[in-house]
């Protein structure tokens, strides 16, 4: 059976695989799926600020690097992540910043088009991919939506549901699905404890 195009899909599952709790585990960070479960990659952290993300076959799609400023003092500043294909081309970027970095990510596609990344409020699950607007529209198009949940009450794992409108082109649609895995490196940054920001 053929493996779905991860970047034609207008909606995957990426989320943290189910690990026991009483040996350590050494698999993906995270995984990404259809919505019916079919596997299609997988994020692997290299040393907690460079991420490959790999076609489920080993295939490398791009990297994700994290830039920020010095360890102990980055939760005070903007965190960056630049995407990189195999060719070492800059492919898209996402950033953050402000104390609560989860709030809105900024997104640059491959061609340079904007998008953001939005919490719909402070205790929301759920983040709305919009373009940003210089008129301030209240009720901008919706482009897609990420909805966050706990797939395991007892460990804390999270899963991250997207949702894409079909007419975002394979570029873009990458963009949003490493943002996706950006989110969740400033909610749950490798190696710290479960604490959600």
């Amino acid at each position: 059976m053929t493996e779905p195009d991860l970047f034609a899909l207008e909606a995957v599952v990426v989320g943290q695989p189910k690990r026991s709790m009483w040996r350590r585990y050494t698999g993906p960070l995270l995984a990404v799926s259809t919505v019916e479960g079919t596997p299609l990659a997988q994020v692997k952290d290299i040393n907690h600020q460079h991420f490959f993300l790999t076609r489920t076959s080993g295939e490398f799609i791009l990297r994700i690097e994290k830039r920020s400023w010095y360890e102990p003092l980055q939760q005070f500043g903007p965190v960056r992540f630049h995407f990189v294909d195999g060719a070492d081309r800059e492919v898209g970027t996402a950033g953050a910043r402000g104390l609560v970095k989860s709030r809105q990510l900024t997104l640059r596609t491959e061609r340079g088009r904007r998008l953001l990344l939005t919490r719909r409020g402070q205790l929301s699950a759920e983040w709305h991919l919009t373009e940003p607007d210089p008129a301030g529209d209240p009720a901008p198009e919706v482009l897609g939506r990420v909805t966050v949940s706990s797939i395991d009450s007892w460990t804390g794992l999270q899963q991250y549901a997207v949702e894409m409108v079909h007419h975002l082109d394979a570029s873009e649609r990458q963009t949003v699905i490493a943002s996706v895995v950006c989110l969740h490196l400033i909610r749950r940054p490798p190696g710290e404890g479960p604490a959600v920001v």
